[in-house]
């Protein structure tokens, strides 16, 4: 059976945006005014940098087996991301340090990504492929949900909706880089294994993935005042019911495990040129 690839015409396009995050800063909930949405947000924001290095080191790792569009993928996939790192950096130093547990959060995301590391090249790039179907999953859905018809971000300010935005955009547009090494270097596997080996890291990625930033959301709210009841509530009402960040991208993780599955299955090209022509952030000073 062919291997699916990534479609010749999409291409990758590194952008090298900074954003003025002063909104962030002053303590007061930052997405919409909402602390639920804030603290879920900020919870993804504190795994990236750490997670998008590894994505980076997980395909340079394999840099010798790929050539052609691929390898130039690969080199503007590594660009978009170590951006990526550098701006959500940035967006985590706005958090009050001694208000939220912030170091106790980035230390338990870099013993995670330091297992995911201590595994070798392949665990790596297995971690990378399904982590990157579950961020393109959720770039998918992240302007178009709503809080009782009141579209999320559509109360947030600019410059941050515009960081936000960009990078969804970016996900979306290199959401396959990392597979489509991975159906390289595996090319060699039989059929099964390979379905084998991707299916039960899902499994695996979608488990430890949904519980950390279920976890680290509520951490963060407990430090606004909430009980950890409440937090551990109004977090998996926020992810799994309304807005149900992660509830509503149930077929796209779906598709993961058909055979033959590639992510430009789920073609959004469409929205991908639509968010592109939208996308027009203010450089900081």
């Amino acid at each position: 059976m062919t291997r699916k690839r990534t479609p010749e015409d999409i291409t990758i396009q590194p952008r090298n945006l900074r954003f003025d995050m002063t909104a962030a800063e002053d303590g007061r909930p930052w997405l919409d005014g909402n602390p639920v949405a804030t603290a879920v947000y900020n919870a993804m924001s504190l795994t990236f940098p750490e997670g998008e290095r590894m994505f980076m080191d997980a395909v340079k790792a394999y840099r010798g087996e790929v050539s052609g569009k691929l390898a130039d993928d690969v080199q503007d996939f590594i660009t978009q991301e170590a951006i990526h790192s550098r701006e959500h950096h940035l967006l985590n130093n706005k958090i009050d340090r001694e208000k939220y547990p912030v170091a106790d959060i980035e230390a338990e995301v870099l013993e995670r990504v330091n297992f995911g590391r201590a595994g070798g090249p392949m665990r790596m790039l297995m971690a990378t492929i399904c982590l990157e179907h579950f961020t393109s999953m959720m770039a998918d859905l992240m302007f178009d949900a709503d809080i009782d018809g009141v579209p999320i971000f559509s109360q947030t300010d600019p410059a941050l909706e515009r960081l936000w935005r960009w990078h969804a955009m970016e996900e979306t547009e290199h959401k396959a880089v990392a597979y489509d090494v991975f159906l390289e270097v595996t090319k060699g596997w039989p059929s099964l294994k390979r379905y084998f080996r991707r299916s039960l890291s899902m499994l695996l990625i979608t488990k430890h993935f949904t519980a950390n930033i279920a976890n680290f959301s509520a951490m963060l709210l407990e430090a606004d005042g909430y009980t950890r009841e409440e937090a551990d509530r109004a977090v998996k009402e926020f992810l799994w019911k309304k807005p149900a960040l992660f509830g509503r991208g149930w077929k796209v993780w779906l598709s993961w495990f058909k055979p033959g599955f590639h992510p430009w299955d789920h073609d959004n090209r469409h929205a991908m040129d639509d968010w592109k022509e939208a996308l027009t952030p203010v450089p900081a000073e």
